[in-house]
């Protein structure tokens, strides 16, 4: 029973990564995209750029649905507790993901469409604006008690850093939503996505580049962990990585490839990710409660792997045979001025 106590938190912070990351990867580009259409330069090309996301979009927000109810079963207290802290950024992310998807569909059916794509664009603003301050809330720390209840005050999430990691998690959608465009799209259009693209990298480059050099120093308990033994030797090769994948991008983007930008741009996801992870690693309330404090039951943990266990390959399949079924790309042909 000691083993599954100790294991079981392990494999279901995994298993909640794991969630994590496909949902910032998928719905990323998503709601990239949809910043995007604020910029287009005509109707055609903003129906273009819908178009793309019109068969794919829904099914991205899936994992976060699944992150939400596995981080409930798995660890009740940090559910209750992340919720309570950052209410506002969460709310603000759940209110732009239900204002770009009403204005998705009532897009279709309006004369003038003037204001759902205004609202289509705001709405994926605010649910990347929402994710990023939430982000950062949870690397800013969340004061608790004894028993991990929160503390705080409402506005505890809001902070300088909090405020770096929101701009460059919108950059980095941007990012990915560019190179996701390059390779649906084509003419005119893609190469209106290759300066977004560029742009984006340098801009995302530069948020990284803040982020990695506050957080040592406004967070103690970040610190003490970047350069603890040996741990400092493997975070020092990350920014390193970013920077030869940052430079592997910009080049693929100059050479006006199609694919490799947003295979770059998914790796440097990755490595951003693990990056991340290791900070926060073990604890599920930085910097206080740990993944085995704020554990359910192992039985109920056990009942749950099953079931979710099952799902994954599930969901993994739907997304990659309905990302196979749409992999061409969209054409400026079938739209009319």
């Amino acid at each position: 029973m000691e083993t599954l106590q100790y294991l079981l938190p392990q494999v279901w912070f995994g298993i909640l990564a794991l969630f994590l990351f496909l949902y910032v990867m998928l719905d990323g580009f998503d709601l990239g995209v949809g910043i995007l259409s604020i910029t287009s330069s005509s109707e055609k090309r903003r129906s273009i750029l819908m178009t793309s996301l019109s068969n794919i979009w829904d099914a991205n927000e899936t994992w976060l649905v699944l992150m939400g109810g596995s981080l409930f079963g798995a660890f009740p207290l940090a559910y209750s507790t992340i919720l309570s802290a950052l209410y506002v950024p969460i709310f603000v992310m759940i209110f732009g993901l239900i204002f770009r998807a009403v204005a998705f569909e009532f897009r279709e059916q309006a004369t003038n469409k003037l204001f759902w794509n205004f609202a289509f664009g705001a709405g994926s603003f605010l649910a990347a604006l929402g994710q990023g301050f939430a982000l950062g809330g949870v690397l800013e720390g969340i004061r608790v008690d004894a028993n991990g209840h929160f503390i705080g005050t409402t506005w505890d999430w809001l902070r300088f850093p909090t405020i770096v990691v929101a701009l460059t998690l919108i950059q980095g959608y941007v990012l990915i939503g560019s190179t996701y465009l390059i390779w649906k799209t084509e003419g005119e259009l893609q190469k209106t996505h290759y300066k977004t693209a560029k742009l984006a990298a340098i801009t995302t480059l530069i948020g990284a580049i803040l982020i990695t050099v506050v957080t040592p120093i406004f967070y103690e308990s970040a610190r003490d962990r970047l350069f603890s033994q040996p741990l400092v030797y493997i975070f020092s090769l990350i920014p390193i990585l970013g920077i030869v994948l940052i430079g592997l991008l910009l080049r693929s983007i100059t050479r006006q490839e199609e694919r490799t930008p947003f295979i770059w741009t998914i790796l440097i996801f990755v490595l951003t990710f693990l990056g991340l992870a290791m900070v926060v690693f073990p604890y599920i309330i930085p910097p206080t409660i740990t993944i085995y404090q704020a554990a359910a039951d192992p039985s109920s943990m056990v009942v749950m792997i099953i079931f979710v266990g099952a799902l994954i390959p599930v969901m993994l399949f739907y997304n990659i045979y309905q990302y196979f079924v749409f992999r061409g790309k969209v054409t400026e042909a079938v739209y009319e001025e």
